[in-house]
């Protein structure tokens, strides 16, 4: 075997180097620290709980300390606990909006400061003023029943103007196929909005999981989507338990006055 000179001595030393040199450098690369790419999540739409009818007791405000999520209260005016409920309300961060009753086509046992369409015009004005002065803290109105006052072009232009000059915005709870409300609101420049689905007609868990599934829906097609429940322990319970979830799915939960047209 011949003896290696001294050029290739120096020429297999060098080599050696370049190697070890690459084998450095590619483990350097290899555990360099990570940078985190965070890609922005898209959200699939936007929802607004609306909770209606409270004002009839205090029973179900303890499942609030429960629910961090932003949802709206729709309050009853003038009952024993109106007042109470909708401080309490307000010192939880919850949005309030009048729960107006109005005239409805089914027989039942009506509020007592209900507007009737047979009413003049200064009467309705009369219980505006009243209910929201009962209500503190509201931004909007929503119609408690009303399927007949909402169908009354009349009667809905007078709260319609009335809402106008105090700069509230209408919910319109949808309990008539035939309401003119949208097409009123969007000629009086009121702001408006309306309900998607009902979320507990039936007072059973299942039923309003299904109905929260619908409304997910509704929000991923449209880009937002309204429901409402009422102040029952079993709906309280079942969003409190399903709005994280919404949130992991990547759904934005808002108030309903940031949907408001």
């Amino acid at each position: 075997m011949k003896k290696f000179g001294l050029y290739q001595i120096l020429t297999l030393i060098l080599s050696l180097a370049v190697i070890i040199e690459t084998i450095l450098l590619i483990h350097l690369w290899v555990s360099r620290p990570k940078k985190i790419i965070k890609i922005p999540v898209v959200p699939k739409g936007k929802i607004a709980i609306v909770i209606d009818d409270w004002g009839y007791n205090l029973d179900n405000l303890y499942i609030l300390d429960q629910i961090k999520y932003p949802f709206t209260a729709s309050v009853l005016p003038r009952l024993d606990y109106s007042k109470a409920t909708a401080a309490e309300l307000h010192r939880r961060g919850v949005q309030i909006i009048l729960h107006l009753p109005m005239e409805p086509y089914e027989k039942f046992r009506l509020e007592k400061n209900t507007i009737m369409t047979s009413m003049g015009e200064q009467a309705i004005i009369n219980i505006i003023t009243q209910d929201l002065a009962d209500i503190h803290y509201a931004i909007g109105v929503s119609n408690h029943m009303g399927s007949k006052a909402t169908e009354d072009l009349r009667t809905m232009s007078i709260v319609f103007n009335e809402l106008k000059k105090r700069n509230l915005f209408f919910l319109d709870s949808l309990v008539s196929p035939k309401t003119i409300c949208s097409g009123l609101a969007a000629k009086l420049q009121v702001g408006f909005i309306k309900r998607d689905i009902f979320l507990d007609n039936k007072e059973e868990p299942g039923y309003i999981k299904d109905q929260i599934y619908k409304l997910k829906r509704k929000a991923q097609i449209y880009g937002h989507a309204v429901g409402i429940g009422h102040d029952r322990k079993i709906t309280l319970e079942v969003l409190r338990d399903t709005m994280p979830e919404l949130e992991k799915e990547g759904y934005k939960l808002v108030f309903v006055s940031e949907l408001v047209k």
